[in-house]
């Protein structure tokens, strides 16, 4: 599914060139559950920034589903993410003036869904992730845990091929924390890819596979 080949990325400074990505040479199967581990300032979160079309400026080869994401423009990157990947953040980035269910209909917007397909996925979503009784909620009326809960709902709703997810429980007490990554779990065994960064030695463990970062180089990856 994922393939990168020599993937650099450095910023240009007065001392000369700061590199935060060396040589990045990875592959990640369709169906994977992959986890990027390491220090702070590893490259961890700008490797995930280039997996999910958000991030151009680098250099090397990707190849996303056998297209050359490197050879692409703008607009064909960004048609790549909003069709196929579903992120989800640490800080959860919830629209904070729009309901739950509000919130779940901002990704279909992006695609064209025509209006019954969109309130179908809505309150097929909010069932399968037990919120309906939170749909007609605003962010800052939830916990956390629920806000995430959320944030992933939003990521899934129109069935992406990948989800990336950046120290997805970071913000979380360890039992919200199980639950989201019990979560990921239940949709990777359905057949969604799923990278994380994480610092969680427990996180990593519901994946099948670690991908070790240390100074912008892959230093090794266990199954």
């Amino acid at each position: 599914m994922i393939e990168l080949r020599n993937v650099e990325k450095f910023y240009e400074t007065g001392a000369g060139r700061t590199y935060v990505l060396r040589r990045v040479n990875l592959e990640v199967r369709e169906g994977e559950f992959v986890s990027i581990m390491g220090p702070s300032g590893s490259g961890k979160t700008t490797l995930l920034s280039i997996l999910g079309f958000l991030d151009s400026a680098w250099g090397g080869e990707y190849y996303f589903a056998g297209a050359a994401v490197h050879k692409m423009n703008h607009k064909e990157r960004a048609a790549l993410h909003k069709h196929h990947v579903g992120f989800v953040f640490q800080s959860y980035h919830l629209i904070d003036g729009l309901t739950v269910k509000e919130n779940l209909e901002v990704p279909l917007s992006y695609r064209d869904v025509k209006r019954a397909e969109a309130e179908a996925a809505v309150a097929d979503t909010l069932d399968q992730f037990q919120i309906v009784g939170k749909k007609d909620l605003f962010p800052n009326q939830l916990s956390g845990g629920q806000q995430q809960l959320v944030a992933v709902a939003r990521a899934v709703i129109h069935g992406p091929k990948l989800i990336l997810a950046d120290e997805p429980t970071g913000n979380l007490h360890s039992s919200q924390g199980r639950e989201i990554m019990e979560l990921f779990k239940r949709l990777n065994d359905q057949g969604t890819t799923i990278i994380q960064v994480t610092h969680s030695e427990v996180n990593a463990s519901y994946g099948n596979r670690v991908v070790q970062l240390a100074d912008g180089w892959v230093v090794g990856q266990e199954q």
